[in-house]
């Protein structure tokens, strides 16, 4: 893998990984962790095949160890599908578990939300949407006449985006959660309440995320996934998997999308890449950075039982601080994560179980072990 100028990625190392080493005996001698000889066993060598450039941790200047943590706690989870490890465009780290397989197209759930902002951004770089002003009833003139709220005329595709339009999160009433998986969502646009007036608040709705990809389809007149297909997974060279649809046969835009977890992992690296992908733009560099920035800071918050802090959203993305870190990061429902470590040139893409309707204490466990184990990696690498 190359950067924009052609030219090899090098490692940036220092001695800041000795430290690491220092904490992780310490941790050892104190029965807080395995022991060395346990991680000297953890085999984390990427598979073998032609799609990347494969490396080691300590040619791209990380600790062993720290990655051998990882995967030695990996291990140990139930719905664990597959997790790999990028460092400067290489893949240092692989390995897949209980049901995953390097083929296995999986169901990134909400994670292809951020497949649908990048779709957005280069639709209005060919001109099929003119501007993320545009209103949503425009896209939408069959609803006009049933919509009693004057507020949803106001309703921009940056609202869309950044969830913002005002929309009700479908998980916070049992109502909501039935209709999104109904899966007739056209009349919805009338039906469903504001809650907030477009603009000025977060609410994380799925439904937003679904009139959004079917704006993007009628204003390119084709459907989503031939889209998707041909202007950002033929140019990286994938074949998207299975796509689901709603009841009207719309690609659903907030998390049908079903890929591998090295497409995914290339998904990741196109974005600290500016977009481009071997010399090629595929998605415009601005579009790029606007996704990434937060709009809204304080999006989520789990207390202290999700290691990620300051969970904020920009245009499909989440964002957030792991220890000294900052990440931007697809998430999908389940486990499905691509997370971007701008600072260190690092991508990390867990594949998991997706509980495809299922929403409830146990799921939200697995989720969240899945979560805090890629946040507790981030926390012990050391700045560069």
């Amino acid at each position: 893998m190359e950067n924009k100028e052609g030219n090899a990625r090098k490692p940036r190392r220092h001695a800041w990984a000795l430290l690491a080493n220092v904490i992780l005996l310490a941790s050892t001698l104190i029965g807080c962790g395995p022991s060395a000889e346990d991680l000297a066993t953890v085999d984390y060598t990427p598979l073998a095949g032609g799609d990347w450039l494969v490396s080691t941790p300590e040619e791209q200047g990380l600790d062993p160890m720290l990655v051998a943590q990882l995967y030695h706690e990996a291990a140990e989870m139930e719905t664990l599908y597959g997790l790999l490890v990028v460092k400067n465009g290489n893949l240092i780290a692989e390995r897949y578990f209980n049901e995953g397989t390097v083929e296995q197209k999986a169901l990134l759930q909400s994670a292809s939300k951020s497949y649908l902002s990048a779709l957005v951004g280069i639709a209005l770089d060919q001109g099929c949407l003119s501007s993320v002003e545009q209103k949503m009833l425009d896209f939408f003139p069959e609803a006009v006449d049933q919509v009693a709220d004057p507020r949803k005329a106001q309703i921009t595709i940056r609202h869309m985006l950044q969830m913002r339009a005002g929309y009700p999160d479908e998980e916070t009433n049992s109502t909501y959660l039935d209709a999104l998986y109904w899966g007739e969502y056209l009349p919805l646009i009338a039906d469903f309440p504001l809650v907030n007036d477009p603009g000025t608040k977060f609410n994380y709705s799925n439904l937003t995320s679904s009139w959004l990809a079917i704006i993007l389809a009628r204003a390119c007149g084709t459907d989503l996934k031939s889209y998707a297909q041909e202007h950002l997974f033929a140019p990286m060279g994938i074949q998207v998997g299975d796509w689901l649809q709603d009841r009207d046969g719309y690609y659903i835009g907030s998390g049908g999308i079903h890929l591998t977890a090295r497409e995914a992992a290339r998904f990741g690296v196109l974005y600290l890449d500016d977009g481009v992908y071997k010399g090629k733009q595929i998605i415009p560099a601005n579009w790029v950075r606007d996704s990434l920035q937060t709009y809204s800071e304080h999006a989520r918050s789990y207390g202290t039982s999700v290691h990620f802090r300051d969970m904020g959203y920009g245009y499909q993305w989440w964002s957030a601080r792991a220890g000294e870190h900052h990440v931007n990061f697809a998430w999908g429902h389940g486990g499905q994560l691509i997370v971007l470590l701008d600072e260190l040139d690092m991508v990390i893409v867990t594949t998991a179980d997706p509980f495809f309707a299922q929403h409830d204490g146990q799921t939200w466990q697995h989720e969240k072990a899945t979560m805090n184990l890629v946040a507790d990696f981030i926390r012990s690498l050391p700045k560069e």
